[in-house]
């Protein structure tokens, strides 16, 4: 993978009910051929894991940062997902983008009356440009 400086990173947050976990893996796989295929550097889907904040054993008493739970409003029937997928630049970003949802309006009419494995409107997104990196 190509790192420098100017790399782009799009970045979600969001949350899938532990049932359509499965349904949820497949269409990510499908969505990072599309990705990959078209340009993007790289390409990750994360599920929590390990999503209580407690201070390391030793650690003096500070406040501890809020969980991902708390941001993505989570229930305990949902899982936690933080994906990222990685560009040259926003400019590649935006390029590769184009492309991909050219692609996906194409096979989407396959999918227009079919339900979604998660709630697009608790998806959190957002674009960063990469100041630190290696």
């Amino acid at each position: 993978m190509k790192k420098n400086k100017e790399n782009y990173v799009d970045g979600f947050l969001l949350v899938v009910p532990k049932e359509k976990v499965e349904e949820y893996k497949k269409m990510a796989e499908g969505a990072k051929k599309l990705w990959l295929q078209h340009g993007a550097l790289d390409y990750k889907e994360c599920i929590g894991e390990d999503l209580n904040p407690k201070p390391p054993e030793g650690a003096p008493e500070i406040p501890l940062p809020r969980s991902f739970i708390e941001a993505a409003g989570a229930k305990p029937d949902e899982t936690v997902w933080f994906s990222f997928i990685v560009f040259e630049s926003r400019k590649h970003r935006d390029q590769v983008n184009a492309k991909v949802m050219v692609d996906m309006e194409k096979e989407m009419k396959d999918f227009k009356d079919k339900s979604m494995p998660l709630d697009i409107g608790r998806v959190f997104y957002g674009g960063f440009k990469v100041e630190v990196g290696g």
